[in-house]
């Protein structure tokens, strides 16, 4: 609804008075929800930056270590000694920030193994294979305890855009809008005031001059 659809009337008035002081307490409420998340993400921003420089200091070792094992072994043996594959199961649960829903990792499979749970004995496959297995497999595990954490961030940043959109919309186009047209419907009423007591006033003095 806006002062448009509303009848020149006192009741009128009334209600988008009402209007525009439901869109300024709006307004204010997303404000203190933006600088709120403002403030979350700042303090999640650095953990998350620093979970993802370990995952790519991590990854280069891996990488490092897999070059190494290529040339050491090969890549068709090195696929031949990764058989069997497995799987890796991931139990996610759901943390409520700010009303925003962001994903945690609860529990997982065991990733980190040791020589002898690899089912392949470590003089079979040579030391570089070996190291690359355990490379990786510390790689799997930060990338896991860092994803919580870029989710938070990507997912606030998201909420915060909105936000600041949602703002930006109600006190750049809403609230301007409604005080213009309150403003005129004021002045509408008031034209039809003083038209009304012109008028009054004109009966008056006729009754008066026939009297």
């Amino acid at each position: 609804m806006s002062a448009r659809s509303v009848p020149p009337t006192r009741s009128g008035l009334v209600r988008a008075s009402a209007q525009l002081g439901r869109v300024r307490k709006g307004r204010e409420l997303l404000n203190r929800k933006r600088e709120a998340l403002i403030t979350e993400l700042f303090k999640s921003a650095r953990p998350a930056l620093n979970a993802r420089q370990e995952v790519e200091k991590r990854a280069s070792e891996a990488y490092n270590a897999l070059l190494h094992a290529l040339a050491a072994r090969g890549q068709a043996t090195l696929e031949s000694d990764a058989w069997p594959g497995r799987e890796i199961t991931v139990e996610l649960e759901h943390k409520q920030v700010w009303g925003i829903s962001v994903p945690s990792v609860a529990s997982h499979s065991p990733i980190l193994r040791t020589l002898t749970a690899r089912d392949t004995a470590a003089a079979s496959i040579g030391p570089a294979a070996a190291q690359t297995a355990t490379e990786f497999e510390r790689l799997v595990e930060l990338v896991l305890e860092a994803l919580p954490k870029e989710q938070l961030v990507r997912r606030l940043g998201d909420a915060l855009a909105k936000a600041t959109r949602q703002v930006n919309t109600l006190q750049l186009r809403v609230e301007p809008t409604l005080t213009a047209e309150l403003s005129s419907l004021k002045r509408m009423l008031e034209e039809r005031e003083r038209d009304e007591r012109s008028r009054l006033r004109h009966v008056l003095r006729r009754r008066k001059k026939t009297g």
